[in-house]
């Protein structure tokens, strides 16, 4: 007798499950538009968070007076102190504690951590990474002629290339660890850094103000206040060039070549 043929049924009823039936499962098509749909609602609540002040933590404008606050800013020295040692351009760096800050407070929280960080590089080229440190020099041939010449000139040296924009702060700082120059020199000599960070500092402050420019004009801020701070970026602007041609006039004159 041949066995019969098991039929299954064309449609099959729904089978239980903690989600539903699998009978009623969305198709692709349905799952990829839910899950553009749950992407941009997650997209949604995080601009919430960053945007609306009731949300998250991660709101910037909540986030601002802790950072002006007196220990923002001296959270900000060793943050500045570890980014120089990185070799990282501070120019971004001191513009924002200038935009914190302003102008005056800015530059002592930038200069304490140049100062700081610069301390930090001239000891590892020195001593920990020398070899490391005179690979990354060997493609900068003016780095190599401050390195030579520093052991001749010492502090004089030191202090006309932080006065010269043309050479760059963190990797001056390794070309000096490689010299001969004493840290009493080598630390004299950050005085230097003092034009250019009151400038980007400065700088900063005045980016600040810009985006409040609206008040000026709506009578709210004094216009006479955000005049004299423009006026006072472009007189450091012309001693900081000033200084900077005098100390690179020096450096030609003291090169023997």
């Amino acid at each position: 007798m041949p066995a019969e043929a098991v039929k299954l049924p064309a449609q099959p009823g729904p089978l239980a499950s903690p989600h539903g039936s699998i009978d009623s499962a969305p198709s692709p098509k349905d799952l990829s538009g839910q899950l553009a749909a749950r992407i941009s609602a997650a997209d949604a609540l995080r601009a919430q968070a960053v945007i609306d002040p009731s949300g998250f933590s991660l709101d910037w404008h909540s986030w601002l007076p802790a950072l002006r606050s007196p220990a923002g800013a001296v959270a900000f020295i060793p943050l500045y102190a570890l980014w120089v040692t990185l070799l990282l351009p501070g120019v971004w760096a001191s513009m924002l504690a200038g935009a914190l800050y302003g102008t005056w407070w800015g530059s002592a929280v930038v200069f304490i951590g140049a100062c700081l960080g610069a301390e930090a590089a001239f000891l590892l080229g020195r001593h920990w990474l020398r070899d490391w440190a005179r690979r990354r020099l060997s493609a900068l041939p003016k780095l190599q002629a401050v390195e030579q010449a520093v052991s001749r000139e010492g502090l004089k040296l030191v202090l006309l290339t932080r006065l010269s924009p043309a050479f760059p702060f963190s990797l001056l700082n390794l070309a000096y660890g490689l010299s001969e120059v004493s840290l009493r020199d080598y630390t004299l000599g950050l005085i230097g850094i003092l034009p250019g960070t009151i400038l980007f500092c400065g700088l900063g402050a005045l980016a600040g103000d810009a985006a409040r420019f609206g008040e000026v004009l709506s009578g709210e801020a004094d216009p006479g206040t955000w005049a004299l701070r423009i006026t006072g970026i472009l007189a450091t602007v012309a001693v900081v060039w000033l200084v900077g041609r005098a100390a690179q006039r020096a450096l030609q004159a003291a090169d023997p070549s």
